[in-house]
This record gives structure tokens, C-alpha cells and sequence, in this order.
């Protein structure tokens, strides 16, 4: 079982990367890739727990780009996690979350959230804070039900707690993984809730700018998306990845190796094809 896209607490999981790690064996999955947004900092704890549990972890990151005024995300897969040239980016993807965080936490004492700042730092195990941090906030003070309608009333364009944010564009992170020796993957191709029409335009710009494939079969795709993306993996020359895209264990429908695998129409990644090491 091989699962390409999973968050630890170095970005906005639930679980450590150790713990993240010895889930993914409960599991019975062999090849497991960490990819935290915007950042590797929970590489080398997984690593060590994936030496212990039997796991060939691959390094990775889900990387935030800006493309046509709209946030896509690139994984990057077998990333050379102390290449100059991609700790420069992450790093300065990392400052500006930081003052995104900020501006969020302002916004958000407007309509009644206080101290958010402080109180999302504090849990975020000494990860960096995310929206989702600023989410549960909202749920535990009583101003949303769940975290799904606390980004739907104050966290998404338009809403109070929303602030724009204008990421590296996606030639130059697609540049910065393939310095580090990895794999650009375009992650949920479904999930940025675009019409059909600018998700091929979507596609084909990530083709356009040397990326190397799409991830295919995620925890909440259905049979029809995964046929439509493999129509465009292979349209635009690229292979296909799989990740459930975990978060937390309370999300049972995303939980950690829960994907179908690639459609056989499809050339997967060779992180998909390689036997796991056991």
C-alpha cells in the first residue's frame, strides 16, 4: 500500500511525524511521503520513525503557488530536503505565512476571536500556524459548528478572517523542486473548486510549466474524477501519483492509504511503480 500526500503537526495535521509514521504501518502501508505545506521540517523525525516501523518514507512537501489570482498546490515527492535552492523557497513561503497569521488573527478580533494569535500558536506543537489552527479557534470559542463552516463563514475569499495571500508562481516552485532532485505532482486537481473549463486550463498550464504529474486517485475522488484526470495525465504526458491527502484520524474518509490505485490507463511516478522497501 503506498500513500503520497499525508500532514503532520509541522503544518496542520493532527498527528506528529512519528506518530503520523507509526499510523501509516497500522495501516499496512509500505511507502508512505510526508508532504507538509510549505515546509520539510518534519522529515528527519519521520525518517527515524520510518526506520523503526519498516517504511520507505519519501521526503516530500505540498508547496502553495499562485496562478491566475488562484492558490494550487504542487507536491513535491524524493525531495532533497537540504538543497539550497528549496530551502530558500520554503523559507520564504514561511515568512509569509507568518505575517499571513498575523493578519488573520487581527481579522478574525473583529468579529470576536481574541488573542487568536497566541492561542493558534500554542497549538501548533511548534509547527507553523494554518488556517485550520485558526478554524478549530472558531469552533472551540462557539462561532462555527465545525471546522468546515468556520472556513465557509471566515475563512474563504470574501469572509472576514480571509486574507489574500500571493504565493510563488508555478514555474518558479515546479524550478525549486526539480533543483532538489524531486517529482512535481499537482495535487486534488478536483479540489479548488474551478468549473471543468479552467481545470484543463489549469492542467495544462502545470504541463506547460515542466510539471511531471498528476495526482489521480485521492481520498475523496470519485471513479468519474479519477477517469477525467487520467484523460488529462495523459493529454498532457503526464504520469500519476496517488495520496490520500491525511490530516487527522477523525476524518476516517481521508484516513492514511484509503485511496484506489492508479487507473491502468495511466503511467505512474516511479514512486508508485518501485517495489517499497520492507
Amino acid at each position: 500500500m503506498i500513500d503520497l500526500h499525508t500532514h503532520s503537526t509541522a503544518s496542520d495535521g493532527h498527528l506528529s511525524p512519528a506518530a503520523l509514521v507509526a499510523r501509516a504501518k497500522s495501516r499496512g502501508v509500505q511507502r508512505l511521503a510526508l508532504t507538509d505545506h510549505d515546509t520539510i521540517a518534519g522529515i528527519p523525525e519521520a525518517r527515524r520513525a520510518a526506520a523503526t516501523h519498516d517504511i520507505d518514507l519519501i521526503p516530500g512537501a505540498e508547496i502553495s503557488v499562485t496562478w491566475q489570482r488562484r492558490t494550487l498546490h504542487v507536491v513535491g515527492l524524493g525531495l532533497d530536503i537540504d538543497h539550497p535552492v528549496l530551502m530558500d523557497g520554503l523559507a520564504r513561503h514561511q515568512d509569509e505565512r507568518e505575517t499571513r497569521a498575523a493578519d488573520i488573527g487581527e481579522r478574525l478580533a473583529r468579529i470576536g476571536l481574541h488573542d487568536g494569535l497566541a492561542r493558534a500558536r500554542a497549538h501548533t506543537d511548534g509547527g507553523q500556524i494554518t488556517r485550520s489552527h485558526y478554524a478549530d479557534l472558531l469552533v472551540a470559542d462557539g462561532l462555527a459548528r465545525n471546522r468546515q463552516d468556520a472556513f465557509k463563514r471566515y475563512l474563504r475569499p470574501g469572509r472576514p478572517g480571509y486574507r489574500r495571500t500571493v504565493w510563488a508562481e508555478l514555474a518558479e516552485v515546479i524550478a525549486w523542486i526539480h533543483a532538489a532532485s524531486g517529482t512535481a505532482v499537482l495535487a486534488h486537481p478536483f479540489g479548488y473548486g474551478c468549473s471543468g473549463a479552467w481545470r484543463r486550463r489549469m492542467v495544462a498550464a502545470f504541463a506547460e510549466a515542466g510539471g511531471d504529474a498528476l495526482e489521480i486517485c485521492t481520498g475523496v475522488s470519485s471513479l468519474e474524477q479519477e477517469s477525467q484526470s487520467a484523460r488529462d495525465a495523459r493529454e498532457h504526458a503526464l504520469a500519476g501519483s496517488v495520496g490520500s491527502d491525511f490530516h487527522s484520524p477523525e476524518q476516517i474518509w481521508l484516513d492514511i492509504g484509503r485511496v484506489r490505485p492508479l487507473p491502468s490507463s495511466v503511467i505512474p511516478t516511479s514512486y508508485v511503480t518501485e517495489t517499497p522497501a520492507l
